[in-house]
């Protein structure tokens, strides 16, 4: 158990105790809410490497508690679980948030274990860095764990400047034996590497401006810390076996993102600059539109066309798989009473024949039942592509969610 997770587990238990009290005589308002769910997943794909399974089944849930004082200054607590019948590095605890805000006229202060997220873009979430990402959740990324952290945010007209102090590093979480799309050689998260000899407890920093005007929104920012990608090493384990190790590495990142929207068009863009992670010194930079197409054929559905390309100048080098890669995607949405809503997309990679096919349905079921499909393809990975090791993890994902 990490100091982390156990840390929080206390904190946890005093909480409980300290709320029951502090609801019964001092709250102005409060809110329970949340889901829980269970996964199924499919793989029609034959496993490539042993231990991993065909098929696997997970139940979640996710609770969530606010409350707001009367001075308008609140509280956030939503602890996460998933318990995961193939890989045991998928069944996991993590707290979310558990979060101060302290309203102020002139600034916002925020305490505890937060989400935050930069970005704009479709496909990959370039500028991103606060939080680390929970692997084991979804190849996606877009899943996070939370991070311990003191934000401090001016606003004025002229912009907003945040300000973050992250004290305690999270590790990526890395998916084991039994799970598919991983690569062939497990992450043996154990055998952890960190440039800082202060290892996780090294303090990161963060500076933000965001701004809108007009149809613009922008943000820049600096980022001073641990890298939330670990280089991935090779080594061997206690018992012998090959495996990967993170490395952790000391970054500098400056970046941008900004959109525009004009009638129709949506158009957004993310760069970056980075140093400090390997030999060299390098830029990367995702960008694109989204065209939406209302009331198609005289209903009131939506149809939204969207178009991206992602660049990174490693290369082959690159810890994503899209070092130079065009995205194309079709957003359906009903605008129904269920929300029903479809997501078609494809990424082709410019240098070969490899391409990645996503699509995700969701429809509510009621008043509080999400249904939601999603389908993986890995199409004409040659060898030396970022995906090969993934080629046979053809993936068909069934959630049924309850919300509360």
């Amino acid at each position: 158990m990490s100091v982390f997770t156990s840390t929080f587990k206390n904190l946890l238990s005093g909480s409980i105790i300290f709320w029951s009290f502090f609801t019964t005589y001092v709250l102005h308002a409060h809110e329970f809410s949340g889901f829980v769910g269970a996964e199924t997943r499919i793989f029609p794909n034959r496993a490539l490497y042993a231990g991993q399974e065909d098929h696997s089944s997970s139940f979640v849930i996710q609770p969530e508690y606010y409350h707001e004082f009367k001075s308008g200054s609140s509280f956030t607590f939503v602890p996460f679980y998933r318990l995961d019948s193939a890989d045991k590095q998928r069944t996991h605890f993590d707290i979310r948030e558990f979060s101060f805000l302290w309203l102020q006229n002139n600034f916002e202060l925020r305490l505890g274990v937060r989400k935050v997220f930069w970005g704009t873009t479709e496909v990959l979430h370039l500028v991103d860095i606060i939080n680390q990402t929970d692997l084991v959740e979804n190849l996606d990324t877009e899943d996070k764990l939370g991070q311990p952290m003191l934000n401090i945010s001016f606003s004025r007209n002229w912009g907003v400047w945040d300000l973050y102090w992250l004290p305690y590093f999270r590790e990526k979480t890395f998916i084991g034996t039994g799970g598919r799309l991983r690569s062939k050689a497990i992450v043996e998260t154990d055998l952890t590497q960190y440039e800082s000899s202060a290892k996780k407890w090294h303090s990161d920093w963060a500076l933000r401006y965001s701004h809108s005007f007009g149809d613009w929104d922008i943000g820049l920012s600096q980022f001073i810390g641990t890298s939330r990608d670990p280089s991935l090493i090779d080594g061997k384990n206690s018992e012998g076996t090959i495996v990967k190790i993170p490395l952790y590495e000391q970054i500098k990142q400056t970046s941008l993102d900004l959109s525009f929207v004009t009638g129709q068009w949506l158009w957004k863009g993310e760069s970056l600059y980075r140093s400090g992670q390997g030999n060299d010194d390098y830029f990367a930079w995702t960008g694109g539109f989204e065209y939406t197409f209302s009331r198609i054929w005289n209903s009131q559905m939506n149809l939204g066309l969207i178009g991206e390309w992602m660049f990174d100048t490693r290369g082959d080098n690159s810890s994503t798989p899209f070092e130079n890669d065009l995205a194309g995607g079709l957003r359906l949405s009903l605008n129904d009473a269920a929300s029903t809503e479809v997501l078609f997309s494809w990424t082709q990679d410019i240098n070969s024949e490899a391409r990645y096919l996503f699509l995700e349905a969701r429809r509510r079921l009621g008043e509080h039942i999400l249904l939601t499909t999603e389908f993986r393809a890995f199409l004409n990975q040659p060898p030396e592509d970022f995906l090969f090791e993934q080629r046979a993890d053809e993936i068909m994902n069934i959630e049924l969610s309850y919300y509360f």
